[in-house]
């Protein structure tokens, strides 16, 4: 059922042998090769001083960690679909807050061969082509397309920790700081010192903070706790502990090309070098989620099409994608998706099998009675939604049954870091 043997192809990957026994144990046990726990650089350490510094931002009360907070798995530990920033800390950002854990494999982005099990960036993009059908049991070659992937962000804007770090920084709906703040900030905190003796004493201004962007790049990618690999999940793979008869079905009905077909996406499998599965391919769809009653009005979010890439511009396939996240410490999770508009894994379960079955229970209705269809994505980039690779597609009945979901929803907890 999964691929737990590095000699093993990717076509094995689901081989019935490696399912998990009658008992819940891994007949297939590897040592997963994880990053290396050494003690933090200097660079790295000063990233970990600027990332709690609440001083950098326009308001002087918001950090990075206070919407990446550790002990929620660097993501939000509250409600907020759109979490609040400002000067005045009285707007809102226009997306949900993804977590910081798991980065240091990400590629940069770029559009390329869907090769789901790689991780390196492919070359430079070519048009846009229609993908084909999206297979747990055949990731890569069952979509032979040239495809988005890479990059941060819910929009693969950024291709670089360093880079993505500025975003928040100096958006006036988030940190809100300027560049005479920070310049005057990391000219005058405790670890000043520390930034220059780094730098330089000559530095520049521009200097300086780019030294501090990296900084927190280096925090994200050295510090253990952004990737410890350490769920039962992790456990079970290298064959410490056992799945209980729900978390091994669950297991299964996610890997079932024909039923939750979620690895499709969400890889499952440890890969050529037995480092641990991160659960995204670093691809991007279209799901069409419905619209957030409390995204700004008058707005749409049309993701990867419109996010100032120079190297893709405003490409209209690429309209309504959005970047696959990590499935691991989903679980932990208050909201779903970029516009937050589911608030637990079941709502997002039922609308991966009910969306093209039962419409009505997720978009609104006119005032005719009629629903709404996609009502978060305008009609002319409809063609981009996925409406093909299971648990979608034109069925008379859902894939999965809601036990089968709970049973997904069980292995997805054991996801959960400890």
């Amino acid at each position: 059922m999964l691929l737990l043997a590095v000699a093993l192809t990717p076509s094995a990957a689901f081989a019935a042998d490696c399912a998990p026994t009658g008992n819940g144990s891994n007949p297939c046990p590897v040592t997963l090769v994880r990053p290396p726990v050494l003690p933090l650089s200097a660079m790295a350490k000063l990233g970990k001083a600027l990332f709690f510094d609440a001083t950098l931002s326009g308001s002087g009360t918001l950090s990075c960690a206070s919407c990446h907070v550790p002990g929620a798995h660097y993501a939000p530990d509250n409600t907020l679909a759109f979490e609040k920033g400002g000067v005045a800390m009285d707007r809102f950002g226009v997306r949900a807050v993804p977590s910081l854990t798991y980065r240091e494999r990400q590629p940069p982005f770029s559009v390329g061969p869907d090769n789901a099990t790689s991780e390196v960036a492919p070359p430079a993009p070519p048009p846009p082509a229609t993908k084909g059908l999206k297979s747990a049991s055949n990731t890569g070659a069952s979509a032979q397309a040239m495809v988005p992937q890479g990059g941060l962000f819910w929009d693969g804007r950024a291709d670089t920790l360093q880079s993505q770090a500025a975003g928040p920084l100096f958006d006036s709906r988030e940190m809100a700081a300027t560049h005479a703040g920070v310049v005057s900030r990391l000219r005058h905190a405790p670890y000043s010192a520390d930034l220059l003796r780094l730098v330089g004493p000559g530095a520049s201004d521009d200097m300086l903070i780019a030294d501090a962007l990296f900084a927190l790049a280096r925090y994200q990618i050295e510090a253990p706790g952004f990737h410890p690999y350490s769920s039962r999940y992790d456990a079970w793979l290298e064959g410490k502990t056992r799945l209980t008869r729900d978390e091994a079905e669950g297991l299964a009905l996610f890997n079932d090309p024909n039923k939750g077909n979620c690895a499709a996406c969400h890889l499952s499998s440890v890969d050529e070098e037995a480092r641990p599965p991160l659960f995204t391919d670093h691809q991007y769809e279209a799901l069409a989620a419905p619209r957030n009653p409390l995204a700004p009005t008058g707005t749409t979010d049309l993701g990867l099409c419109a996010a100032g890439r120079a190297d893709i511009g405003h490409t209209e396939a690429y309209c309504g994608f959005f970047r696959t996240p990590s499935l691991r410490n989903s679980a932990t999770r208050k909201v779903f998706f970029h516009n937050g508009a589911f608030t637990s894994l079941r709502q997002v379960m039922d609308f991966y099998v009910w969306r093209d079955v039962d419409p009505g229970r997720f978009y609104p209705r006119r005032p005719d009675g009629s629903v709404a269809l996609y009502d978060d994505l305008p009609k002319r980039y409809w063609a981009n939604i996925d409406k093909t690779d299971a648990p979608f597609g034109d069925r008379k009945t859902p894939a999965l049954t809601s036990q089968e979901n709970d049973k997904i929803i069980a292995f997805l907890k054991t996801l959960t870091d400890r």
